[in-house]
């Protein structure tokens, strides 16, 4: 049984978002909720948020116990950028790329043994 969560076109860039999601993967759901309490990241905050709908998916729809759950698969796609262009010298324009994420959380029952 596992619960899937995702946040899709979220205003952050991949990279960044890849370095906070490395931290709970594998670890119980409720280890990984501490953890991301205090991680001074960002992008922790909308993990945060992406967890919580993933536990919440896996009580409401399975019936799971919250503290039986671990991180199985988080991941961290890639979306779309918003492309935007900024003035420089001599009248020229220059790009800028603001990079959007797709966060995915996976919660799954702690295998016996």
């Amino acid at each position: 049984m596992e619960a899937r969560a995702t946040a899709r076109f979220v205003r952050i860039a991949p990279r960044k978002a890849r370095a906070v999601v490395d931290l709970i993967r594998g670890r119980s759901a409720e280890e990984a909720m501490a953890l991301l309490k205090f991680v001074p990241r960002r992008a922790a905050s909308i993990v945060e948020k992406v967890l919580k709908s993933a536990i919440a998916n896996a009580e409401h729809n399975y019936d799971l116990d919250a503290s039986d759950l671990i991180v199985a698969k988080a991941f961290v796609d890639q979306g779309p950028a918003l492309k935007r262009w900024h003035p420089r010298q001599r009248g020229r324009a220059f790009p800028i790329k603001h990079y959007t994420s797709h966060i995915t959380v996976v919660v799954g029952k702690k295998r016996e043994g």
